[in-house]
């Protein structure tokens, strides 16, 4: 609630800045805006920069190293018996204050209660700071940007050079997250390798990571194949891509090509709320109406369908994935330039020879862009998947048996307190890097389809 209400009053001060900026801006040049160097709203925008830009850096700084002061604060509180404990337990008496703090409740020991305590104090006290400092910041900013207010000032090219340099943070930022989250996979992934050799990571043909907590325990090593895994994400991605490419695609030529614009109007809106729809609401329909009929109907056929199969997941995962390809396949279509439909036509060529011919080579790049955008989609998802096919890992490719998926596993392996050390826990993280160099795959083949036909139709 604090930071909402510190968000309000800095976003009210940023408008009552761009406002003083511009009032002192008219003023300075006696009512004529043609004396200034720039238009009189760009003075408010750069007296509203000065406000905003610093506040929201103190904002960032402080929540960035809040933990670690407040870790530090009450760890060094602390009696010297406990500050010399290992720092493992160590961490672990600090997440029992920590706790203590948001249960409200009190331990016996008196030096923890009294770390209690402090953090309690200290966690009541940084908003007050914060708010104090924030406030001062923006004031300060505020009559500065006020002060360096005058006719001559260039404006637009100060506000231009600063939403330059926050365009170019925004990129940076994240451009680092992207190398962060590779070298997280990869630096787990490794340690995994160090356990398991990869070879029967990518080639085993038995994936059953559940180890014991003791040595003497029944099936303490584990088995890491994850064939099985990938055999079933590779099999319900293609049986939603096998429902969703086909309708997407045709539905897109239909809407772009053939019908009336008062039909387009209606379809595509109803069409796109399918992308809408959370996820779980589509593993329920699956579960209760869509594998019940899947294992029934192949019942009076005399087939062997399980409860849970990977035909009644990805059908309905490519009923998910169709506005995906439909919007983005429309969207290429639409955007063939009409000269060649034209062209086509002048040469006698029917309707349906122009979109064959002209229009689907031409819209390709875009068509390819939505089926991966589709492909991606159905790798990743999971919720789906856990409700409709189940958790075993089979590897098979009937579609009327359970199988699994990459995600699914990954979820499964860091569901509860894991400990980092251990091969089924940093299994997850191998599992994640494949998926990632799968999606990477696509992305340079979807680069290649896209510069190929660029150069034959530009």
């Amino acid at each position: 609630m604090q930071t909402l209400i510190l968000t309000i009053v800095l976003l009210a001060l940023t408008a009552a800045g761009f406002r003083l900026g511009r009032r002192r801006a008219l003023a300075l040049a006696g009512g004529r805006p043609k004396d200034l160097s720039a238009l009189p709203r760009y003075y408010g925008v750069y007296v509203a920069l000065w406000v905003f830009v610093p506040a929201v850096a103190v904002l960032a700084v402080w929540y960035a190293l809040e933990p670690s002061v407040l870790h530090a604060l009450v760890v060094g509180g602390l009696p010297p018996e406990l500050q010399a404990l290992p720092e493992a337990e160590l961490g672990l008496l600090y997440s029992d204050i920590r706790n203590a703090v948001a249960l409200g409740t009190t331990p016996d020991d008196s030096a923890i209660a009294a770390a209690v305590a402090h953090y309690r104090s200290l966690s009541a006290s940084a908003p007050l700071g914060l708010g104090a400092l924030a406030l001062a910041v923006t004031l300060a900013g505020g009559g500065i940007g006020l002060r360096l207010v005058s006719p001559q000032l260039r404006a637009r090219r100060s506000v231009e050079t600063v939403v330059r340099a926050l365009l170019l943070v925004s990129s940076t930022i994240a451009v680092f997250t992207t190398i962060g989250i590779v070298l997280s996979l990869l630096f787990e992934a490794v340690r995994f390798f160090r356990l398991v050799p990869i070879t029967e990571f990518l080639f085993g043909l038995e994936w059953s990571p559940q180890t014991a907590i003791r040595p003497d325990q029944v099936g303490s090593t584990g088995a890491f194949g994850a064939g099985p895994v990938f055999a079933g994400t590779a099999l319900i991605s293609v049986i939603a891509m096998a429902v969703a490419a086909p309708v997407g695609l045709l539905s897109a030529i239909y809407m772009a090509e053939y019908a009336p614009k008062r039909a387009r109007a209606v379809l595509k809106p109803l069409l796109e709320i399918l992308a809408g729809i959370p996820t779980v609401v589509y593993g329920f329909f699956a579960a209760l109406t869509v594998a019940p009929f899947i294992r029934g109907f192949g019942s009076s056929l005399g087939l062997d369908v399980a409860s849970e199969s990977a035909l009644a997941a990805g059908a309905v995962m490519g009923v998910m994935i169709i506005p995906f390809v439909s919007s983005l396949s429309d969207d290429a279509i639409a955007a063939v330039p009409n000269s060649l439909r034209e062209g086509a036509y002048g040469l006698g060529a029917t309707r349906s020879e122009t979109i064959r011919q002209v229009i689907l080579p031409a819209a390709l790049p875009g068509i390819v862009g939505g089926l991966l955008l589709g492909v991606s989609r159905a790798i990743g998802e999971t919720m789906i998947v856990v409700m409709a096919a189940g958790l075993a890992a089979n590897l098979t490719a009937n579609p009327f048996d359970a199988v699994t998926t990459v995600t699914v596993q990954i979820v499964t392996l860091l569901t509860g307190d894991q400990e980092f050390d251990s091969a089924k826990t940093l299994a997850a993280f191998a599992l994640g890097l494949m998926l990632f160099l799968v999606t990477l795959v696509l992305n340079v083949i979807a680069l290649y389809v896209v510069r190929r036909y660029r150069e034959q139709y530009e």
